[in-house]
């Protein structure tokens, strides 16, 4: 019973990390029609963000709130040099962003160099969950996760500004027409995924080793979640979390973790071929 227990909480923990992680991408990718290969950098630098607090002695709380307002200053300047000229054309902003991403590697290499680095964790200890023993920081993570995206639905179901991003997606003239400055409301959603990623990076830092490579592996999961949930939607991404991150914490406890991945990343493509446009549709 107690190894079901600590396996399911392990599922819903993975699921959550893959969802804070994808949820700024899903915006980015599936809303705005950028294919963006630096969202894995912006992970890496709310990481960072954290990690230079700790070495500076400050409270890690501080890299956590600092690391969002900054990198999503970083993603609206990226948008306002770069990605405002190449709304859709997904191949130019693919290439763009890919040489983005270079740069961010090689400035934080110049910067912090190639070792790694590690943050001060924001909690300590275990919760007794169901009567077993469970790290507090996840749970802490599955609750994060929780209020990040009620409050992502909030902004882009419930608000003005979420109504005018989903006007303009839809029907960028008519938005014009109706007196929406489209080119401002494209910034301010890029720096709000942006910020997303870099919060997501922050949250993951104190169980990640952080280096200047460690954004390519949660980009490559971030885009399976957003592929595999549906892209456009940011139901999906709950969806697609669920089924990764689940179904790998689950497979995990039968076989090991490499082989889950595997198998995982072979779900992932069946159920892109029975259903292309991801479980949500």
């Amino acid at each position: 019973m107690e190894a079901l227990v600590i396996q399911t909480l392990n599922g819903v923990s993975l699921a959550s990390i893959l969802i804070l992680t994808s949820l700024g991408l899903a915006v980015i990718f599936g809303m705005l029609g950028v294919v963006n290969l630096a969202h894995g950098e912006l992970f890496m630098l709310g990481a960072y963000a954290v990690a230079t607090m700790s070495k500076l002695g400050l409270s890690p709380w501080w890299g956590l709130l600092v690391a969002p307002i900054v990198v999503g200053a970083i993603g609206m300047l990226i948008e306002r040099t770069i990605i405002r000229r190449l709304y859709h054309r997904p191949i130019d902003t693919l290439l763009a962003t890919w040489g983005v991403s270079i740069v961010i590697r090689q400035v934080v290499r110049l910067i912090y160099g190639t070792g790694h680095m590690s943050s001060t964790s924001l909690m300590v200890g275990s919760t007794t969950v169901f009567g077993y023993e469970y790290p507090t920081y996840r749970l802490f993570v599955i609750l994060v996760t929780v209020l990040v995206v009620l409050l992502t639905f909030f902004l882009y179901f419930k608000t003005t500004f979420g109504l005018k991003i989903r006007l303009v997606i839809s029907n960028r003239s008519m938005a014009r027409a109706l007196g929406i400055n489209t080119s401002k409301t494209d910034m301010w959603a890029f720096g709000i995924a942006s910020a997303l990623g870099g919060l997501a990076g922050a949250i993951m830092s104190p169980l990640v080793t952080i280096d200047p490579e460690m954004g390519l592996a949660f980009l490559a999961k971030g885009f399976i979640v957003v592929i595999v949930g549906g892209i456009g939607s940011l139901y999906g991404v709950i969806a697609g979390g669920a089924v990764i991150g689940g179904g790998e914490a689950a497979i995990s406890f039968l076989l090991r973790p490499v082989v889950a991945q595997i198998i995982i990343v072979l779900l992932a493509v069946v159920i892109i071929r029975v259903r292309p446009k991801g479980i949500t549709g």
